[in-house]
């Protein structure tokens, strides 16, 4: 069993940065499992801004990205203007992800993007 060290390096997680992830989201995008709308986070975020930032300080600085969090729905559509039923390439899956987990995942992209 191993215990999870915090990373020696990581910048800590900052408001701002949460603000710049979820003004990238769209209100109108489909909630994944979790059936929290991104315009309930960004509610949250405008009235008490440490919040998300706290749920999510701790799993930035050990690296954490819990199982919870990766749950995903899947939805196979099909595609305006292809046969039905002849090819996979006449369907496209759209999948749906935890609303918090979208957050996390636009943070941890603008850093990598910084560093690559």
């Amino acid at each position: 069993m191993s215990i999870l060290l915090p990373f020696r390096d990581c910048p800590a997680l900052a408001v701002d940065e949460i603000s710049r992830a979820l003004a990238r989201s769209l209100p109108s995008s489909a909630p994944g499992p979790d059936m929290t709308p991104n315009s309930v986070w960004k509610r949250i975020h405008w009235e008490a801004p440490h919040l998300i930032r706290d749920l999510l300080a701790p799993l930035v600085a050990y690296g954490f990205h819990p199982r919870t969090l990766k749950m995903a729905d899947g939805i196979v559509c099909h595609k305006p203007g292809k046969p039905l039923y002849d090819s996979h390439s006449a369907f496209r899956v759209i999948v749906l992800l935890q609303t918090v987990s979208k957050i996390l995942e636009r943070i941890m992209n603008s850093r990598l993007f910084c560093v690559a």
